[in-house]
This record gives structure tokens, sequence and C-alpha cells, in this order.
């Protein structure tokens, strides 16, 4: 994924006497034209509206299958309502620092333009950059404290969990560093590979598949162990899902928008899962799924508050390979990393359309985004292989918030 960001400490003090650099792509929309005066506003308050909306949607079906639908045993019950609890926690304690570290990142020079408002005056204001280093400490300790209320010194599942931290805290600080440095995109394909490297050594669940039906004549089993190819497919899956996220994006809110609704068809899942089964450890191997979705879901919805259209501060690679490596995390220790795979359809159909251009057979710009008409406020799509831009030429010329609507209503329909 490439970006652009707003030039470090002594390239600032240079800016003025410079022309337009495009040594730094930003595939969120964010660049620089250095030949226009730039605006440093207060950041905008959070979009409460919309967040209380999508609070009441997502908490009703939550709430009907906790309560309601299922029956499920009170100590799990319990577990998981002490971490929801501790997640709207999270929540509030998110859009707090968000408003804080954005006056930080912005004192370091460390901000974009939006390429879709190029031309306009929003296409002139500094955004502060890489605020997903708030989202991804603020789950981490949410994650870390949760432990003295559900696990104890023996548990057997208290080693996957931290292994699982620790997976997430690696890719986090990677997508930092990417934020920091620009590492080139051949790089960033190898990150999540070495993230996800605490997470693969300290798994123990199965690594066996069920064969289909018609299948089982040919092949002779009912239930194949596929072994360390198994954990080879679970390291690919940490690459897939991580890179995923970074390359669908080019919208304000896109990134953020396409997590809070893969988290919430995660969380669903689990929940559906524990109702309808009587076996203990699968349960348990669900409930280990919804302790970290459940933090994700609530703080990437602050986030969001920030980020939607207009977006007043940008995620960052930190938030995208954090998001990403968090889902991965859930899937393969909740032991659903298939389905996860289904949940994560428009992505793949994304990485499918840009496959001619990621691997060279086509030429690929250092911008895949639509071209902005500033007379009109309105998107174009261009030939380039993404999801925003075959949206916009199989529904025509729309704006960027339409757009960015029409992808997440698409993303949940997909599940």
């Amino acid at each position: 994924m490439q970006r652009k960001k707003g030039e470090l400490a002594m390239a600032a003090r240079k800016r003025a006497s410079t022309t337009a650099d495009a040594t730094h792509a930003n595939a969120h929309a964010h660049a620089q034209d250095q030949t226009s005066p730039t605006i440093d506003p207060p950041i905008a308050p959070p979009k409460s509206a919309l967040i209380l909306m999508l609070f009441l949607f997502f908490s009703l079906p939550y709430f009907y299958l906790i309560f309601y639908r299922y029956n499920i045993e009170s100590d799990l019950k319990r577990s998981i309502l002490i971490n929801a609890a501790l997640s709207l926690a999270g929540f509030f304690v998110t859009q707090k620092m968000i408003p804080v570290a954005s006056r930080y990142v912005l004192k370091r020079s460390l901000f974009g333009f939006d390429i879709n408002k190029k031309g306009t005056p929003q296409g002139t204001v500094k955004v502060p950059e890489s605020l997903g280093i708030v989202i991804g400490i603020v789950f981490l300790v949410l994650a870390i404290l949760f432990q003295y209320f559900n696990f104890t010194a023996d548990s057997n599942w208290l080693v996957e969990y931290n292994a699982a931290l620790a997976s997430i805290c690696f890719m986090t600080l990677l997508g930092f560093v990417d934020d920091v440095l620009d590492v080139p995109w051949r790089v960033k394909l190898l990150l999540p590979s070495f993230a996800a490297l605490p997470l693969l050594m300290a798994y123990a669940g199965h690594t066996t598949i069920v064969i289909p039906k018609p299948l089982i004549p040919y092949v002779g089993l009912e239930v194949l162990d596929l072994g360390w190819i198994y954990k080879l497919y679970m390291g690919l899956l940490a690459v897939f899902c991580t890179n995923s996220i970074n390359i669908h994006a080019g919208l304000n809110g896109l990134e953020v928008g396409q997590t809070v609704v893969i988290a919430f068809a995660i969380l669903i899942h689990n929940l559906m899962q524990i109702g309808a089964s009587a076996d203990p450890e699968y349960k348990q191997a669900h409930a280990f799924s919804i302790y970290l979705v459940q933090p994700l879901l609530a703080t990437s919805l602050a986030l969001f508050s920030f980020n939607w259209y207009p977006s007043s501060v940008f995620v960052g690679d930190t938030y995208t390979y954090f998001a990403g490596m968090t889902m991965a995390v859930v899937g393969i220790l909740g032991h659903f990393s298939e389905t996860l795979l289904i949940f994560f359809a428009p992505q793949v159909l994304n990485f499918l359309l840009s496959v001619p251009q990621l691997f060279g057979f086509v030429k690929c710009p250092r911008h895949r985004l639509p071209r902005f008409d500033p007379q009109t406020g309105l998107l174009t799509g261009t030939n380039d292989g993404t999801l925003v831009n075959f949206f916009l030429r199989l529904f025509g010329k729309m704006s960027e918030k339409s757009l960015c609507a029409r992808l997440l209503i698409f993303q949940f329909l997909a599940h």
C-alpha cells in the first residue's frame, strides 16, 4: 500500500521553498499540495449521532442473542459482559485520547492532505495521520486488564491469549514504523509474517479440515489432518487479512468502516456458535474470540466517529495492520479461520481485482484512486483494479460519502 504523509520536521521547515514531492504515496488519499496555503484548524468533534445510531443497530441483535435466544452459562455470560463493559469504557477513553494525540502528531508534522478534496478548501486542511496508534494502545490495555477478571495463572488459554496480544502488539508497532518511514510495498507483505510468529508458535488447536461429503469417496477420509500445512495456511491468512484491509482504502471512513462491519459479524457468529454448541472447549474457543473482538469493535467505533466523512483524522497503516492482525487472530484462535474468509469476501474481491497491478502485470500508478472533480464534488472511476473504482464504473459518478456508504452496505450484505 502506498502512502503519502506530511513531511517530518526538517522537511516541514523547507516546504515553502520546495515543489510538490511525489516521493511518498498514501492509499488513504492523503496528499500534499505544496503550492497551496494550508489550514490548521482544531480537530472537529466526533460524529456522535452516527455512532449512537450504529450502537443501537448493533446492540439489539447482541442483547437478543445473549439474554433471550440462547441459554448461555452464567459464568461464560458474566465474562462476556465484563469484557463488554471494559470495551465500552475503552470507547470513551479512545474518544478522549484521539484529539489529544492529534495535536501531538501535528506538532511532529505527521499529517496529510485529502486528494479526494483537492481543489476545494477542505483539500488544504492538515489532517493528523497515524491515529491508529491510539486504538492499538487502548485495545492492548483493555485486553491485558481483562485477564484479571477471566484467566487464572494455570489457565490453558492464557498462553494463547498472550501470544495473540504479542502478535497484535508487534503488528501495531510495525504499522507505526511504516507510517513514519514509508516502508516499501514488497517489505509490507513480509511484516505480518513476522508478527504472526508468536501466534503460530503458541497455537495448540486442531490442524484438521472436514472433507466435503461428495469428496469423501475419493479422499477416503472424513477428516484430514494437514499438520504443518495448516499452520502455513494460518500464517498466510494473517498476511492476507492485514494487507487486505490496507489496500481496500482511499475513502474517508472506509478502512475503519469495513473493520467495524467485519468485527460485528465475527461477534454475532461467535455468540451463535456458543449458543448452539454443547462442547465446553468449542464454546471457550469462541468466547476467546469475543474477548478480543469486542474491544476491537468499541475502539474502532470511537475512531470511526472522527474518521467518517469528512475525516478529521487519518488512521494510517498503524490501524489497518492492527485491525487486520486482530481479526486474523480471533479467527485462528477461535477455530473458524475458514469462516473468516467469508467475512472478508469484499476484500478477497478487491485483492483479485488488484492482482494484475500488484504483481506488475499491468502498470501500477502511485495512487489507484478515483478522479475527483472539484466543480461537482463527485468521483469518477478509473481503470485501476480496485473495488472502489469498480463501484464507480458500475454505478456511475457519486460523492465520496455515498460511495463509501455503498461499499460498507456491500460489506454488510456479503456476510
